[in-house]
């Protein structure tokens, strides 16, 4: 009688790893005592003034991972990133592994943890994805601060002229809450302030939180901070925080969070965990002074950008490399059997059935995604992340298609086996590197008007045959020209699930338009964020939230978290 094994959960498998002291991280990277602060036994800060210090120093290259259009239960992209992470090191290459600090909201909601899974995590994984060293707590409260300093001017006599009902600035928490979607403020009379309509956004959609990421160091991060316009006028004038006075204080509340966090793989791989913007409503990307300080740190650095290639791909090339100045060496784009066949029509209940055919019509969209990051002028890997439920002949299908794509390929076995189930991949992508000669360029020009930025992303990324824009766009287009604001790159908030803005239409939709209803000034991260489809700035928890899995028991060892 066979006898099935356990297959342990991510905790389970976190839990049970013996992590080095975080100083002993350090070293490996040539860092000191004075260059990190302690958080605990295995978690430091790293000090800015680190860059200083490394600003001659030669840059590493930068490997990004993204993926094609994701299940609702995600592909394992923080899990290659791991993965390949450790096997670069296994390979001898000093490497970093670059990531996102996860929101509550998807750990609380229908994601889970986001710090990777099986023998590919980052940790202490309870910590990451949980409250870390606070930094997503920190930018809560700045964007809070600026709320009440704007309902508080209004308040002690409005010497800016804000109208009321022309504030833009939201409240935010990081938390999946539709009910505060839309709220009223200031009821109960004269002495409680002055009643306006008002709403909250999840922190990872805070324009605060994009500017945390997009900064370069103190002075750029107030300089951001001052930027952002909070309301208009009477005479429909923009207001910004530094009309306010609100950005020296704002720049206090985030002194310590700008600093890097360090931590660790399971392999003891070192890695920076730094901010985390939504890739579906903000632009999906780590800091970029976590980027750039890893670079300066070793020879490769393993980051990953939010959802599919259509969005936090085009965000972190078209924007996050621009500001930034990173050159990007190559791409992976990390690709499942089961999400391909989704996209090949298969509903989720029968994913774990073998269907050749299924994956084949699904291939279309792995195609899309490739293109458009070839329309960069980028060298990529596919990786094929495996999963129990895949089979010879499904595998084998979609190693042969590539193949006669000309697609460089390779089979990744990192969440079973960590590192080592990555070693084709690495190999795989350091004989890309190594054998390419490549020019990376953005999509568009900066000097593109807001239609024509719209109008290339839509077309060349998702492959609409053109863009509509609503009455309401129309006239923030015009508005932000007087403004000055339309040399701006464009941030497009659009749902993860379809390369269209409708997320039923799944595989390589056609002959569909992108309908952009309205238009936000991001002016402190410097985009314009365009809000297509229904996508909520605000999500929802679903009918069986994963937090309702979630336990600690007497000793303090938290379950169910993934």
């Amino acid at each position: 009688m066979e006898v099935q094994m356990k297959v342990k959960t991510d905790i389970e498998i976190a839990q049970e790893a013996k992590l080095k002291h975080i100083t002993e991280i350090a070293n490996t990277l040539g860092l000191t005592e004075e260059d990190i602060e302690l958080y605990g036994r295995y978690k430091a800060k790293i000090s800015l003034s680190t860059m200083e210090k490394l600003a001659t120093t030669k840059s590493g290259k930068v490997i990004l991972v993204t993926s094609i259009n994701p299940t609702p239960a995600g592909e394992g992209k923080s899990t290659v990133t791991v993965g390949l992470g450790q096997a670069l090191d296994k390979l001898g290459k000093k490497t970093i592994v670059a990531l996102r600090e996860p929101s509550l909201g998807p750990t609380m909601g229908i994601k889970g943890g986001a710090a990777g899974g099986g023998y590919s995590q980052v940790v202490p994984m309870e910590d990451i994805n949980l409250h870390f060293t606070g930094d997503f707590h920190a930018i809560t409260t700045a964007n809070n601060t600026l709320s009440a300093l704007i309902d508080n001017h209004i308040h002690q006599g409005n010497k800016l002229n804000i109208d009321p009902r022309r504030v833009v600035w939201k409240r935010v928490v990081d938390l999946n809450d539709r009910a505060l979607r839309q709220v009223v403020v200031g009821l109960g009379g004269p002495i409680q302030g002055v009643p306006r309509e008002d709403g909250f956004d999840i922190t990872v959609a805070s324009e605060i939180m994009a500017v945390f990421c997009l900064a370069t160091d103190i002075v750029d991060l107030k300089r951001r901070l001052g930027n952002i316009v909070v309301a208009y006028s009477y005479d429909k004038q923009p207001v910004t925080a530094k009309d306010l006075g609100a950005e020296g204080v704002l720049t206090v509340l985030l002194k310590d969070a700008i600093q890097p966090n360090l931590v660790q793989t399971l392999e003891h791989t070192p890695s920076i965990v730094h901010g985390g913007p939504f890739a579906n409503i903000a632009h999906g990307c780590n800091s970029v002074i976590a980027t750039k300080m890893a670079s300066k740190l070793a020879d490769f650095v393993i980051t990953e950008a939010g959802f599919g290639a259509d969005l936090g791909a085009e965000k972190f090339l078209n924007i996050k490399a621009r500001q930034a100045n990173i050159d990007p060496s190559a791409v992976v784009i990390v690709a499942t059997i089961r999400a391909l066949k989704m996209h090949g029509d298969v509903d989720k209940q029968h994913l774990k059935s073998e269907n050749v055919e299924a994956l084949k019509t699904g291939l279309e969209n792995l195609k899309k995604h490739v293109e458009t990051i070839q329309s960069f002028g980028l060298p990529f890997v596919v990786a094929i992340n495996r999963f129990t439920t895949d089979t010879v002949a499904e595998i084998k299908a979609l190693q042969s298609w590539c193949d006669n794509m000309g697609y460089p390929v390779a089979l990744t076995e990192v969440w079973e086996k960590g590192g080592q189930g990555g070693i084709d991949l690495a190999q795989t992508i350091l004989h890309v590197i190594e054998n390419n000669e490549y020019t990376f360029a953005p999509l568009y020009d900066l000097s593109d008007s807001i239609e024509e930025k719209i109008q290339a992303i839509a077309t060349k990324v998702y492959g609409a045959q053109g863009v509509e824009f609503s009455s309401k766009a129309r006239n923030q287009i015009n508005q932000f020209e007087m403004y000055g604001w339309d040399k701006l790159p464009i941030c497009m908030a659009k749902t993860q699930y379809s390369l269209s803005d409708d997320p039923s239409k799944l595989g390589r939709p056609t002959g569909f338009t992108i309908t952009v209803r309205e238009l936000k000034p991001s002016i402190g991260a410097g985009f314009i964020v365009a809000l297509t489809g229904d996508v909520m700035t605000m999500p929802g928890l679903p009918k069986n939230p994963a937090a309702l899995n979630m336990d600690v028991d007497a000793n303090g060892q938290v379950k169910g978290l993934f």
